[in-house]
């Protein structure tokens, strides 16, 4: 996506690395992560960009995260100047996107 790169890993099945909660993938809410590297600016200008992916996922993931899933937001240069509604806008599109692909793939093998 223009703003931001999104990637998805289900959550480790019991016996797997332990995991914060004791529930199992299916149940478990989905996690979020942020990271923006310095080549995006200064400071200042990384923690905008995590606030803006911050908010975007807090509008977003309620309704279009699946339960069991670890999601990591990348901000990109552009993470700064898009605005709001086209963040939560592409977040959206990246969610269904991930989660259509892992249908197919589980469904073809």
């Amino acid at each position: 996506m223009p703003g931001f790169i999104l990637q998805a890993r289900r959550q480790p099945e019991e016996g797997g690395p332990p995991s914060s909660s004791p529930s199992s993938p299916a149940t478990a809410p989905c996690r979020i992560g942020f990271t923006v590297t310095k080549k995006i600016g200064n400071a200042v200008v990384r923690n905008r960009a995590k606030r803006r992916l911050r908010a975007a996922a807090d509008a977003v993931l309620p309704g279009h995260g699946h339960a069991g899933y670890d999601y990591v937001l990348v901000g990109r240069t552009t993470t700064r100047d898009r605005a709001f509604a086209a963040l939560c806008e592409d977040l959206q599109k990246a969610l269904k996107n991930i989660h259509q692909q892992r249908k197919t793939v589980i469904t073809h093998s």
